[in-house]
């Protein structure tokens, strides 16, 4: 990428102190990018998929090697706690090796023609240059998802991680680079997803497009791919509902509630946004999710604590923003939490768990993604009554449900209207899986043979021979 004037400061957000500055990249910045991978992409297609899937599994080694420097960059320039940086280098790692194992299962079909001494041949190509544009939660994790694939499947890759987090993409390039994996087929572009996202998604020289982010971005990249009905797959916002029955095992759901709201300081697509408690355990449940919000440890990172900063000011702000709307609203505030500025908390961007209670299934707590330390509950009477109020949403991710009804668990599939369901577990997707929302949380899909598959486009031959 050449030189430019501009710059982008990268903050930690737990000390406010700039950990690095980097080019803030242009529209000729993506481009050349784009023409990098492209003209890289041949070449690298044509190695033996068992190849590329070696190439891509000695990254995954180099960055096992690396490990604790990873997650301390992750640390610093992300704010989850040290222990959950490791835990997102793990992370990386089992994508990329999934990834690898795939090159072996790159297959087609041969189908039965109408013809005589014909066959119908339906075979999977890669797709040329895929672009990935990846949010700031999880940034080393989130960008071995789509490359370790997309390079498997035979295609090149250009990543925009978010301006927050860009640092561990970066990173990531480096190591390619050391392992061995050629000049062009995993590119890296800095800069803001206005300028340098929106040229790569709509210039003619990237064939597929994947995102992870916010709905409101996966919205304008739709609209900004329509011209060229570019292909397109999106992870975006959840609203995931957190149902609680009164036959379920209340510690159980209770140490799940809170890992699905709290972790990474809440900041999770798949995170408990809002839990429906049947009302004839509404009491002890929210007695004991109350506790344990307060036992958490707030702090620096780099120490042994449960939740660390915001990743910035604007998206602490907005949390608080949402809070103070739904107290507005009517809802009952069982843990005052909010903004911390002042002794050791100064310097960063800290909220404390906030619990809210309601009765109102349009408060903003309710309707809009949280994306942080807050938690509201609802009193519910029935699994009918549940399902109705989770299903009463714009978002289709992640939905749980906490019950030792075999009935209910059965039904769950049927009934709840999400990509992916938590059935008496917290959440954590496995690699093998299918990690997928429906609505406006998104198109596609990532993980398993079939996010794989996304990867690859098939081209149908008719091979006639009389």
């Amino acid at each position: 990428m050449r030189d430019s004037s501009a710059a982008i400061e990268v903050e930690n957000p737990a000390t406010e102190a700039i950990l690095a500055t980097i080019i803030e990249g242009t529209e000729e910045d993506a481009v050349t990018a784009l023409k990098s991978a492209q003209a890289a992409q041949p070449a690298w297609a044509a190695l033996p998929a068992i190849e590329r899937g070696k190439a891509v599994a000695a990254l995954a080694d180099e960055i096992e090697t690396n490990q604790d420097g990873l997650a301390r960059l992750v640390s610093l320039e992300q704010g989850k706690p040290l222990a959950h940086a490791h835990d997102e280098i793990g992370a990386t790692q089992t994508f990329l090796r999934y990834a690898a194992e795939n090159a072996r299962r790159i297959e087609g079909d041969i189908v039965t023609s109408d013809n005589t001494c014909e066959e119908i041949h339906i075979r999977r190509h890669p797709y040329g240059v895929v672009v990935g544009l990846t949010a700031w939660n999880y940034p080393s994790a989130l960008a071995a998802r789509k490359l370790g694939p997309a390079l498997v499947a035979g295609n090149t890759f250009v990543l925009l991680s978010h301006e927050a987090t860009p640092l561990s993409g970066l990173a990531l390039a480096a190591l390619s680079e050391k392992v061995g994996i050629p000049a062009g087929v995993f590119n890296v572009v800095t800069g803001r997803g206005r300028v340098v996202g929106e040229t790569l998604v709509k210039s003619q020289l990237s064939n597929l497009v994947t995102m992870t982010g916010s709905t409101r971005a996966g919205q304008e990249i739709y609209r900004a791919s329509a011209d060229l009905i570019k292909v397109i797959r999106l992870e975006l916002g959840g609203k995931a509902p957190f149902i609680v029955m009164e036959d379920a095992d209340i510690d159980a759901a209770v140490s799940a509630a809170v890992a699905a709201r709290y972790t990474n300081c809440g900041q999770i697509c798949t995170c408990n946004e809002r839990m429906y408690l049947h009302r004839g355990i509404a009491d002890e449940f929210l007695e004991k999710f109350v506790q344990a919000s307060k036992d958490l440890t707030i702090g620096d990172p780099l120490s042994p604590v449960d939740l660390g900063p915001k990743v910035s000011r604007f998206e602490r702000d907005k949390v608080a923003q949402i809070v103070a709307a739904s107290i507005n609203s009517g809802a009952e505030v069982l843990l005052e939490g909010g903004i911390l500025d002042n002794g050791a908390y100064q310097k960063g961007h800290w909220l404390a768990p906030t619990v809210l209670e309601t009765k109102n299934n349009s408060l903003p707590a309710i309707r809009d993604e949280v994306f942080g330390p807050v938690a509201t509950a609802m009193r519910i009477d029935s699994f009918e009554e549940a399902v109705q109020l989770a299903n009463d949403t714009q978002f289709g991710l992640s939905a749980y449900l906490f019950t030792n009804n075999y009935k209910r668990l059965a039904r769950a599939p049927y009934l709840l209207k999400f990509g992916e369901l938590y059935l008496n577990r917290s959440n954590g997707e496995a690699v093998q899986g299918f990690h997928t929302g429906w609505g406006m949380s998104g198109l596609g899909g990532e993980d398993g043979r079939y996010g794989f598959d996304n990867y690859l486009r098939k081209q149908t031959a008719y091979l006639n021979w009389g």
